[in-house]
């Protein structure tokens, strides 16, 4: 049963927080020049990740929040390949030395549009470029309707360990209402395709608060997709903006449920789930027992990035392609969003960085209690803020949020340390909002677009 709490708090409009500050706070005061300086300052002893982005798919599904476009013909997609590759040696140009690398992620769109050969071709360049040792991870975001078994065998012999698989419904009423058909036979052989090609670590997304979803076609999804038993669950609320993303005027706004009923859904699939044998980790991942998730959150020592929650512990992720993000111990930087200008920045040889962030000393400090409470469900605001250097008063004195969620009962707070209850775990990303000192400015300016 919701409580009032819960329903008060879990559909407030707040940001993932998947990174801190969030992208809102991005300006053009962080530059491609300011990014070059902050690729030469970085660490060659140091892993750093890589995040590649192919924003191409062969159809929209209308709930979609990614930067993608749709093309039925290869020669975009080819012609973006190769500035792709130009990008990535330019990059690496501006390095002293080859850097290591701890964690490869192959976003989208759809990167497995792209064929074998050239996803081959892409990571030798890589290997060729930067430093791959043997616990270098690589990652992949796959449509299984699109999954070939040749382009399955391909990952397998780049290097792929990791493959996140879209499968969001399996109900065809949701399906037919998003733009996106997709059978549980189609997804169990891209299972099977990815597993023979020895790509071990399976993770599928679920989302809820569909048009037309309800708790029991959610807990059917969940049924059929742990029967295929991946490894891992992503599972997320439908984001419903259509004032962003204009694809979704496509869904039926009466249709979709309201808050409450999201809510019962999402806890529903968390029961399943969790009845199902995965272990729960922070806001909406789940794992298998034995999986590194589950460790890293025993050990105290789970990360979120962009990805979600995860074991990369790298402080540089270098971000190639159109809209890709970067982040460095100074700050982030993003390319420019539209392919065409963001190839147009690399053909004439320039990076194509157009925004960013650069980090102050109390944005780490905040960044770091954030991340605390959304992995831990716990944090320590005496001791992290005495490792910066702060004082904690001033992050939990006056903190008109922190009252006001302690009194509802969603956290305790004693001796400078935060609990969130089980119970309140959906309305975590409420209780991080307490510490994001733009939170304000980032709703009016939603508020305003909206």
């Amino acid at each position: 049963m919701q409580s009032t709490a819960l329903l008060k708090y879990a559909e407030m409009r707040l940001p993932r927080y998947t990174s801190y500050p969030t992208a809102p706070r991005f300006s053009a005061d962080v530059d491609r020049k300011t990014y070059a300086d902050w690729l030469g300052a970085a660490p060659a002893d140091r892993d750093v990740s890589l995040y590649l982005h192919i924003p191409f798919c062969r159809s929209m599904c209308w709930y979609c929040g990614c930067h993608t476009t749709i093309t039925r013909q290869d020669e975009p997609i080819l012609d973006y390949l190769n500035v792709l590759r130009q990008e990535i040696g330019m990059v690496a140009d501006h390095v002293s030395a080859p850097l290591p690398i701890g964690e490869v992620h192959f976003g989208g769109g759809t990167p497995t549009i792209i064929e074998p050969e050239e996803f081959l071709s892409l990571m030798a360049l890589l290997r060729e470029r930067y430093l791959f040792g043997q616990k270098t991870g690589v990652a992949v975001e796959i449509d299984p309707r699109r999954l070939t078994a040749a382009m399955a065998q391909a990952l397998g012999e780049g290097g792929v360990g990791r493959a996140s698989l879209g499968v969001q419904s399996f109900d065809p009423v949701v399906q037919k209402a998003i733009n996106r058909i997709q059978t549980e036979q189609q997804t169990a052989d891209a299972v099977a395709h990815l597993r023979k090609a020895g790509v071990t670590g399976i993770n599928f997304d679920l989302i809820y608060g569909l048009p037309h979803q309800t708790v029991r076609s959610c807990v059917e999804t969940v049924q059929a997709a742990v029967a295929m038993r991946p490894e891992r669950f992503a599972v997320f609320g439908y984001a419903h903006v259509p004032s962003f993303k204009k694809h979704q005027r496509m869904i039926d706004e009466n249709v979709l449920p309201d808050a409450s009923a999201r809510t019962d859904q999402a806890l529903a699939i968390s029961e399943a789930l969790c009845e199902a044998g995965y272990r729960q980790i922070g806001l909406d991942h789940f794992a298998l027992p034995d999986d590194d998730l589950v460790l890293a959150q025993s050990s105290g020592t789970l990360r979120r990035n962009f990805q979600g929650y995860t074991t990369d512990n790298c402080e540089t992720l270098i971000g190639f392609g159109a809209s890709a993000i970067g982040r460095s111990q100074a700050g982030y930087v993003q390319n420019e969003v539209p392919p065409g200008l963001y190839a147009s920045h690399i053909a004439s040889g320039r990076l194509a960085t157009t925004k960013g962030y650069r980090l102050t000393d109390e944005d780490r400090l905040r960044a770091a209690i954030i991340e605390r409470l959304m992995c831990d469900f716990t944090v320590d605001i005496k001791a992290i803020a005495t490792a910066h250097g702060r004082d904690p008063k001033v992050l939990l004195g006056g903190n008109a949020r922190l009252t006001t969620m302690a009194n509802d009962g969603v956290l305790d707070i004693a001796d400078g340390v935060i609990t969130v209850s089980q119970d309140h775990r959906f309305v975590i990303r409420a209780v991080a909002a307490a510490f994001d000192a733009y939170i304000d400015d980032a709703q009016r300016t939603h508020s305003k677009a909206a």
